[in-house]
């Protein structure tokens, strides 16, 4: 049996990008939900994929988001919680705006899907202790806020050299991406002492580099073949060092600047949407030869019952 890998989807819209980056207009919340989430569901179809989604729970609150996120969880994927606001500075809340705005998303998100959100992410992989007790306090099974690579910092100054932003807002977002320690964490899942299980953001074993599929299409704005070959090694390496990845999608991953010219500003825009979800495909495809993909909760469930299992022998032949 293949070991069991996941593939998710940060459901971050448009307003949550123009948010983050200070650009002006966010506040009326503008959407592509009902154009990129058909793209991405028809993409999953095409693989037989099952993945889970992170859905922002303010969306969840716009009557014309509303039969959009439905379709999602009516076609069998799993919804996860994404936070209320996608503000990437969640280290910086105290334990009752946590509670209030993890539960507000809750809320928003069960009464438009059915689903209650047992897993959540961090907006930008903002996380703290205190988020991940908070969580546990809520009853979640997993979180998946850490991402292990040692671009992080990088990525974030290229993005603040490319936003709008005042020097409060940036100091607001200097956790955006992660810090430059969280390379040398475990790509494997893990137990807080909390008992919330981890799943980091898989990135290349050894190098730490993003393989992410948004930076695939970073890749393919130079060279579709070199995004391939990147791609490529780190299935080998993945593969070599007993990895099974948590593969992350966005929707800019099935757009492009002619579908949204809003977001020209983000990397990869001008890679033609037909091509980036060929790309999606192909990495998908790909993991489907190797492991067996799913959700997260099944990702997670999988490292539960793997770290019981010799508990379980020791009990049986006792």
């Amino acid at each position: 049996m293949k070991p069991a890998a996941s593939i998710s989807l940060d459901l971050d819209n448009l307003w949550s990008y123009l948010k983050t980056q200070g650009a002006p207009g966010w506040e009326s919340y503008p959407s592509y939900l009902d154009q990129v989430v058909p793209r991405i569901l028809d993409t999953l179809d095409r693989c037989g994929q099952r993945i889970t989604f992170f859905v922002v729970g303010k969306d969840a609150t716009i009557e014309s988001n509303r039969a959009v996120l439905r379709s999602i969880a009516d076609a069998g994927h799993e919804i996860a919680n994404h936070s209320f606001m996608h503000e990437p500075w969640l280290h910086l809340y105290n334990r009752e705006q946590l509670h209030m705005d993890i539960g507000d998303a809750e809320n928003a998100i069960a009464a438009v899907t059915g689903k209650m959100t047992r897993g959540f992410r961090g907006p930008g992989f903002s996380t703290s202790p205190l988020v991940r007790d908070v969580l546990a306090e809520r009853g979640y099974a997993y979180d998946a806020s850490i991402f292990p690579s040692a671009l992080g910092p990088v990525a974030r100054l290229f993005f603040f050299l490319n936003s709008k932003l005042s020097a409060e807002e940036k100091e607001m977002r200097k956790g955006l991406y992660g810090k430059f320690s969280d390379a040398f964490g475990t790509l494997q899942p893990f137990a807080w002492p909390n008992g919330l299980i981890e799943v980091p953001v898989t990135t290349m074993p050894l190098l730490r580099l993003p393989i992410h599929t948004t930076y695939l299409m970073f890749l393919a704005q130079q060279s579709e073949a070199l995004a391939k070959l990147y791609w490529n090694t780190a299935v080998t390496l993945c593969r070599v060092r007993g990895v099974a990845p948590s593969l992350l999608l966005h929707p800019t991953d099935f757009l492009d600047v002619q579908d949204v010219p809003e977001m020209s500003f983000f990397p990869g825009m001008k890679v033609p949407a037909a091509k980036k979800i060929a790309l999606v495909e192909h990495t998908i495809r790909s993991l489907q030869q190797h492991w067996q993909p799913g959700t997260l909760s099944e990702h997670a469930a999988a490292f539960t019952t793997a770290s019981t299992m010799p508990a379980r022998l020791s009990a049986q032949t006792a």
